[in-house]
């Protein structure tokens, strides 16, 4: 066997050619790592007498950047555990032969990878990103030294420790005689010699990552003040989750940390997503930021607590990973609130003070607390820090020099020994990690050692404590029904209007607890009993219709098939251990009727009963929205052959019956049938459609305001997810026809965030194109030639603010020519809305002028002085 092909996980699988020294993991989402470990190829070693490990030295990488809404593609530690734990990139290692590690993939997925693993290297990367979170020049500089220090005196280009391939539609020779093809998307084919291997790196709808470890089930109490531990581990331990906790306060649930794996963690211990009301970020590295896309799919937006300084370094990650803008990113999925260093947050009687941790990249560590009697009791989370050793090693007085001075240290090492009633630290050593021993002599009143891989040792051991997952600390003990409170806010929004002592009447009934595995309710059988989600997660399953789709907190399981004496038309089933109130069906349907709802939500069924079929709308809609959904559609109808005019591409559109035909550039895209979506361009995230959209038979869609779903974040990254799909795959369709301008690496200017604003101004001269090229659409022109105009004076703005932050000498000639480039666009703009339309020929070589005259030109020119000061 020339060609050894194992998988390792859902997703991931490994490919090696032991002939030409190759060994490809194909596909690196979250923990992939861990994975491999487990599966025995990482393995430690000895070479030439020095410890190190095995492993790949090459990754393919998905063509999707997402997949089912997790990120499918987060190279950061696998490509730290080949240049460090291989030793590929350690000075006078025998596994240092000047071969670096690969990445495979798209070009636009290898260009996002290629930024992720920059900002995941630093974070920020200049004194200038650092005052724009908020800091004086002299602590700017200060933070810069420290950076600098922990770089090892510089911040290096992503491209200088790794090598790539681009992969498109032809074969790519990856050593001698190994070629590698795409035969569709995700559908790779290896061969060397006369052997053959094909891998799939899709996942079915149903499906998600796999989790590294096997967590078990646990029950958590929502205490008045309670740390549960939700992780003790690292990026590299096989067996536990990477330190993260969650604190239970008033009947709140906050993480602190989204690690990898979040939804397998929350499902664990009996969290639902839509329990979470916030989320306290210590920092940017994998570790500790993989699961955010677990937060971006609960049905409400969930509170964002840290400090501007580590905002700004995980908004940037964020963006470099999904390939967009990172003004908005967090904003839109998030509601985000900044927390001021050393100063005592409120947060609904919770206070918080974050601390700046030195690390690699921007950290805070926090230190929480509630009062209670005549004094507070308090929970410190120290993760990442630094051992005493490594920092004062950085000491100098050289103020100019890398490093930190000796205040900055003794004012770091106070910090660290802030005592606490309750204080879990990172000992995980080595030179960006903390030490036990630094914290013998601290009076904290119990002490966790967290944020390593292995088993402590006996010193360790009478220093710290360790905590099993799932297991509590409880600060304060709750003495209120914290649950009955909760389910009462549940059903005030099921049924919106009741009086209370309705509501009270439902209420007044057992709180029961089903356990992992447990149906509920089957399709085909009526319900007994209604049944309230309090906690933890629950399947909706109906196989016939493709419909797999998880519930949380404020599903409402049984009622609608009470409501209308029909079977249910799904089966309901506990992932988790769930919580759920449970009360009479006919007691639920005689209040529905005594208030006057019964007609009204009978009258709903069977566009609810839709919504809830598809993968748009069958999870994570909280009851509010969805009554406002319900209440704010309109049914609309097409004709055969008509094309879908502009003010209906203002709204979603979701087709109940028919088909649409989705075409740009005179070629079919795709087909899109009963469930499908469209309109999302426009509604949700408001720029101009590139597609031309005709329905090829009679078609009935619901619309829905646009307003209404962006605020609910588990629709928005589907939608999210679903754009991005589609542009890369016409984009991919269309690229050898013309008929669109594509995005080619020779336009990048190297600099990530105005790479991202070209590509938006590419995109939007697309959609004029598109309206250029079909006749009927003039609303349609007029909107995206305003679009245009208006995008471009905020890149032109966003670029001139870029090169005055980093004195650009030439920003004066670059102002002239951006002032001549509006007036183009301004007076292509003011012909359109007189109703005049240039050909698609004239506009096609305008704007191709101006992207290759103008970006190729003045912007690599501004872009290659920002490179030559580090920024990228």
């Amino acid at each position: 066997m020339k060609i050894r092909h194992i998988q390792v996980s859902r997703g991931v699988h490994w490919v090696e050619v032991q002939d030409r020294d190759l060994r490809i993991l194909c596909g690196c989402p979250a923990d992939s790592v861990k994975h491999l470990i487990k599966r025995g190829l990482i393995v430690p070693q000895a070479v030439k007498g020095v410890d190190c490990e095995t492993g790949p030295n090459t990754i393919l990488l998905s063509d999707l950047p997402l997949q089912n809404g997790e990120f499918a593609n987060l190279a950061e530690f696998p490509v730290l555990q080949m240049l460090y734990k291989q030793g590929m990139i350690l000075p006078n290692h025998p596994n240092n032969t000047g071969k670096r590690p690969m990445l495979i993939g798209l070009p636009e997925q290898v260009s996002a990878q290629m930024r992720y693993i920059y900002r995941g290297n630093y974070g920020l990367i200049s004194k200038e990103e650092i005052m724009q979170a908020g800091f004086g020049v002299q602590q700017a500089e200060a933070m810069m030294r420290l950076k600098l220090k922990f770089a090892f005196g510089r911040i290096r280009p992503t491209e200088e420790f790794l090598e790539w391939r681009m992969l498109d539609d032809d074969p790519v020779e990856l050593a001698e005689g190994v070629v590698l093809k795409r035969l569709r998307s995700n559908l790779f084919e290896f061969s060397f010699e006369d052997e053959k291997v094909v891998i799939d790196l899709n996942l079915s709808p149903e499906e998600s990552y796999e989790s590294a470890y096997p967590l078990g089930f646990r029950r958590y109490s929502p205490e008045y003040f309670a740390i549960i531990h939700s992780g003790e581990g690292d990026g590299w331990d096989v067996s536990r989750p990477s330190m993260s906790s969650i604190i239970t306060y008033q009947g709140r649930l906050y993480l602190i940390d989204a690690g990898p794996n979040l939804s397998h963690i929350l499902a664990a211990l009996g969290i639902g997503i839509d329990q979470i009301d916030g989320i306290f970020h210590t920092h940017a590295h994998d570790d500790h930021f993989a699961g955010l896309t677990t937060l971006m799919r609960s049905g409400h937006r969930i509170r964002y607590f840290s400090t501007p300084l580590v905002r700004s370094t995980v908004a940037k990650k964020l963006a470099a990973l999904l390939d967009t803008e990172e003004d908005r990113i967090l904003h839109d999925y998030f509601k985000v609130h900044d927390l001021v260093f050393d100063q005592w947050n409120d947060i609904d009687g919770l206070e918080v003070k974050p601390i700046f941790s030195p690390h690699p990249v921007e950290t805070n560590i926090f230190v929480f607390r509630s009062l209670w009697g005549d004094s507070y009791r308090s929970y410190a989370h120290f993760a990442d820090i630094v051992s005493f050793d490594v920092l004062a090693g950085m000491v100098t007085d050289d103020e100019k020099a890398p490093g930190l001075s000796p205040a900055d240290f003794e004012a770091v090492k106070q910090a660290y020994l802030t005592p606490a009633d309750v204080k879990k630290i990172d000992i995980g050593g080595g030179l960006i990690h903390g030490a036990a021993k630094d914290f013998k002599a601290d009076r904290s009143g119990r002490i966790l050692l967290a944020h390593r891989s292995g088993d402590l040792t006996a010193e360790e051991k009478e220093i710290g404590s360790s905590a099993a997952f799932g297991t509590s600390d409880v600060l304060i003990e709750g003495q209120s029904e914290g649950l009955r409170r909760f389910a009462y806010s549940l059903m005030e929004k099921h049924l919106e209007g009741v009086p209370v002592h309705h509501l009270r009447t439902l209420l007044n009934h057992a709180v029961v607890e089903f356990n992992p595995g447990a149906i509920f309710l089957k399709e085909g059988d009526m319900p007994e009993d209604i049944v309230l989600v309090l906690s933890g997660t629950v399947e909706k399953i109906r196989t016939k219709d493709d419909v797999y789709a998880l519930l949380s907190a404020g599903a409402l399981i049984g009622g609608m098939a009470a409501l209308t004496k029909r079977p249910s038309q799904h089966t309901y089933r506990a992932v988790s251990f769930v919580q759920a109130l449970r009360f009479p069906l006919g007691l639920y349907v005689s209040v529905v009727r005594h208030n006057n709802l019964l007609d009204k939500m009978q009258g709903t069924f069977d566009l609810r009963s839709f919504l809830e079929s598809t993968s748009l709308f069958g999870e994570g809609i909280p009851a509010v929205v969805m009554n406002r959904m319900i209440e704010e559609s309109k049914t609309h109808r097409f004709k055969s052959g008509e094309i879908i005019p502009s003010e209906d591409m203002d709204v979603l559109n979701l087709i109940r019956k028919g088909r649409v035909e989705r075409s740009a550039g005179g070629e079919v895209i795709e087909m899109l049938d009963r469930r499908s979506h469209f309109g999302e361009e426009e509604a949700i995230f408001k720029v101009p459609g590139q597609f031309r959209l005709k329905a090829v038979e009679e078609t009935e869609v619901v619309q829905f305001p646009g307003d209404l779903l962006a605020d609910v974040p588990i629709v928005r990254w589907k939608l999210f997810e679903g754009w991005q799909r589609r542009a890369k795959q016409a984009a991919h369709q269309l690229s050898h026809k013309g008929s669109f301008i594509n995005w080619r690496d020779t336009f990048s200017v190297r600099i990530a965030h105005m790479d991202m604003h070209h590509k938006r101004l590419i995109s939007i001269g697309n959609a004029v194109l598109e309206n250029l090229r079909t006749d009927g659409r003039g609303a349609a022109l007029i909107k995206a030639a305003e679009a245009l105009a208006d995008y471009v004076d905020y890149h032109f703005a966003a670029e001139e603010d870029l090169m005055a932050l980093y004195d650009y000498p030439g920003i004066s000639e670059h102002k002239v020519r951006h002032q001549d480039l509006r007036q183009q666009v301004s007076r292509l703009t003011k012909e359109i809305q007189s109703g005049s339309r240039p050909s698609e020929k004239d506009f096609k070589h305008l704007f191709e002028s101006w992207i290759i005259h103008h970006v190729l030109g003045e912007d690599k020119a501004y872009g290659a002085f920002l490179n030559s000061k580090g920024i990228y």
